[in-house]
């Protein structure tokens, strides 16, 4: 029993110190230090009253808290209650994923954490006047991932969030916030994003609570206890982690048949994936950091003639009708109005030096440089569904960001391509010839060269065009050396040799064994 008290007490040791020690009491001086803290961290964007309203408010997506309404989507209070300070504290240290705000945790002290959310408190002082309800969260309790796939179609969760948990329900795209602007569901399968953490017990915490401002409810008067659980452990279950970033090297297999250019061919299951994660476009003017897509994920075959890539990548919505696109800006950063979409096409593009580098210098990862020029192979979702057109990819140089991108002439287009769009998810073939005429344009594919390749992608629906995308650095290529045919010979050869010496042995001992039995038999005596 002491073992098991002193357990309990380290582990709540550990968990004071990872979100603080208990809340020092609010003071005018507390709140006077947080005021200075606020100035000089968080109100150009969230206001100089709070409001939400700073001066970078208009470029972000969503948008900074709104501290004089009340809401705040992490808590771990009741349905329509203020939150905790501790939740509060949570939320400045930890930051929220797939948004602007950061964590603060090494950027503030403990102290200045608990000063500014004294200071935040300020400005809805009726809200934070009375202690809020805790939402009985109770102990973690084993969920069922099969009962809880039940409940998640019973409440129509897929309605918002897909059938697969990609955010793609039908319901994605009519979705507003409390103040009326467009708010998409969260893509389930992204772990990463998730606000207030991704374990059963914040997924669980969330279906209790409700997510103020946003169409996410309470389910805590509409679910058992049990039900909210097997629910929290299914979407658990629904949680894709990135492949562990090692050496960022795409291996291309070889196989001796035809390319597929179908994405559903079963031959890109021998191909090896990579996961290549992407962010917004913030190298140059009009920069875009309110990027759509974060993650693609690569396959490679090839065989003696060409190459193919197969690119897959969440997208809520399809978006294959080209519209006249905006006027580019000229800004810095872009202007957000989120109440307008432009419905633009998808794409997404592969990046390839025109010439492979022998040693470690490279083109700039993003669209190269004067004298040192990339082959750019651009996938568009609207070339995809049209009939008439012989591929739905276009090749493409660029020599800096500065200067125009450039299509090859029709005679140098060899890029064939096909995507597929189901389910919240893109899937993108692309297949060129290893080689080409077109040697001062086009990449030279060699077997064993690490090939510099880098990727963009641009969400229609979110207006992304022109150079406001989401881009990857440089990873590299390698198409693998075939095992040469003789390698097999010998290694069939050193089998049978083995093998054929193991019976010879098999044999002698045997025969030993039968001239030892011989020679211990005792002659048969004679009679007297």
């Amino acid at each position: 029993m002491m073992i098991a008290a002193l357990v309990i007490a380290l582990l709540f040791e550990m968990s004071v110190a990872a979100f603080g020690q208990q809340k020092p009491q609010a003071t005018a001086e507390a709140v006077s230090k947080g005021k200075e803290i606020y100035m000089k961290r968080c109100w150009f964007c969230h206001g100089l009253d709070g409001k939400g309203d700073g001066p970078v408010a208009d470029y972000l997506n969503p948008r900074p808290r709104d501290f004089t309404s009340g809401m705040y989507k992490l808590r771990t209070t009741k349905d329509a209650e203020a939150p905790l300070d501790e939740d509060l504290f949570r939320t400045v240290t930890r930051g929220m994923p797939g948004t602007a705000m950061q964590g603060f945790e090494g950027v503030l002290r403990e102290r200045e954490r608990w000063q500014v959310i004294d200071y935040i408190k300020t400005f809805d002082k009726e809200r934070f006047a009375s202690p809020p309800e805790k939402a009985e969260i109770g102990s973690e309790m084993r969920g069922s991932v099969e009962k809880g796939k039940e409940v998640y179609q019973k409440t129509k969760c897929w309605e918002c969030h897909g059938r697969e948990g990609r955010g793609d329900g039908t319901s994605a795209a009519k979705l507003k916030d409390e103040w009326g602007l467009p708010i998409l569901p969260a893509d389930l399968t992204k772990g990463w994003q998730y606000k207030g953490g991704n374990s059963v017990t914040d997924i669980f915490t969330r279906f209790t609570t409700s997510m103020d401002g946003t169409p996410m409810p309470s389910f805590a008067d509409t679910l058992g206890v049990k039900e909210r659980w097997d629910l929290a452990a299914y979407v658990k279950s629904l949680i894709r982690e990135p492949q562990a970033r090692g050496e960022p090297v795409l291996r291309s297999k070889r196989i001796d048949k035809d390319l597929p250019l179908n994405p559903d061919d079963p031959s890109w299951r021998e191909a090896e994936p990579l996961d290549v994660p992407l962010s917004g476009q913030v190298v140059v003017a009009p920069r875009s950091q309110n990027h759509s897509v974060d993650l693609i994920t690569v396959r490679s075959l090839y065989n003696d003639k060409s190459i193919a890539f197969l690119l897959e990548w969440n997208d809520r919505f399809k978006d294959a009708v080209h519209r006249p696109e905006p006027e580019s800006h000229k800004d810095t950063y872009v202007k957000l109005d989120p109440k307008r979409r432009w419905g633009l096409r998808d794409a997404v593009e592969v990046q390839f030096p025109v010439g492979i580098p022998e040693g470690p210098a490279r083109p700039y990862f993003f669209l190269g440089e004067p004298g040192k020029p990339v082959n750019l192979w651009r996938w568009s979702a609207d070339w995809n569904e049209d009939p008439s057109r012989k591929t739905s990819a276009e090749e493409l140089n660029a020599t800096g960001s500065k200067n125009p991108i450039v299509p090859q002439p029709p005679e140098s287009q060899e890029v064939l391509s096909k995507g597929m769009w189901k389910d919240g998810l893109w899937r993108v073939v692309m297949v060129r010839p290893l080689h080409t005429n077109d040697q001062g344009r086009d990449i030279q594919f060699e077997v064993g060269k690490m090939i510099p390749l880098a990727f963009h992608a641009w969400d229609g629906w979110k207006g992304e065009h022109g150079l406001q995308m989401a881009i990857s650095s440089w990873q590299f290529l390698v198409l693998e050396v075939p095992t040469p045919p003789i390698v097999y010979a010998y290694a069939l050869f050193s089998v049978l040799v083995g093998f054929g010496a193991e019976v010879l042995l098999v044999r002698w001992a045997r025969a030993r064994s039968s001239l030892r039995e011989v020679i211990l038999i005792e002659p048969a005596g004679t009679s007297e």
